[in-house]
């Protein structure tokens, strides 16, 4: 008999099953117009960039994102 390997669900810090659930409930729901509308919004955010980041400088980027939002959240406290 096969053991079957059972995985636990690892969340981002507030997340949870339930946020899950609710975002996979809100992108099924929604309707073309809605989605793109979304999308035309995020363009149109000055208060940040989308850009092409090459795979290898990812970790890079993401650990100088986490410090400006740490640097915020104490300037804020």
């Amino acid at each position: 008999m096969e053991k079957q390997r059972i995985t636990q669900n690892k969340f981002p810090p507030g997340w949870d099953e339930a946020r899950v659930q609710s975002v996979i409930a809100h992108y099924e729901q929604q309707t073309e117009d809605e989605a793109v509308a979304e999308d035309e919004a995020a363009f149109q955010d000055e208060s940040s960039t989308l850009m092409a980041i090459p795979t290898e400088l990812v970790p890079a980027v993401l650990e100088l994102i986490d410090k400006h939002i740490a640097v915020k959240q104490h300037q804020r406290d």
